[in-house]
């Protein structure tokens, strides 16, 4: 009786171990495709009229909700998850944005992208 308490003391201490380490690369996963940013800054580096503004706010709420879809996805389909929301993200910033302002946007987004290990 006490090697079948044991055994089943064991298993469960094993699965909440694994379930333990498994909700600590969830939540790492979840930072590095957090793309949240103070938008206020970014219309002060990019230098964005108010309606601008407004349109980059929409643009990036937007991506950060591909971006944490990305994120809960299986690993396999998470690259072209990352893919299409960049893509996404950029043709409509195009729309938005001056050609200057849109290089900049680019160079900003890219080295985010970098930084986090994610590639575009």
């Amino acid at each position: 009786m006490k090697r079948l308490f044991l055994a089943v003391v064991a298993m469960l201490s094993m699965n909440i171990a694994f379930a333990e380490n498994e909700n600590a690369n969830m939540a790492e996963v979840a930072n590095v495709y957090d793309m949240r940013v103070d938008i206020r800054k970014l219309g002060e580096t990019l230098g964005l009229t108010f309606d601008q503004m407004e349109s980059v706010a929409d643009i990036h709420r937007t991506f950060c909700g591909e971006m944490m879809i990305a994120a809960e996805a299986h690993k396999d389909d998470r690259k072209a998850l990352v893919q299409s929301a960049v893509n996404k993200d950029l043709k409509y910033m195009g729309y938005v944005l001056t050609k200057s302002q849109f290089a900049k946007y680019n160079v900003l987004l890219n080295t985010t992208l970098a930084n986090r290990g994610l590639s575009k």
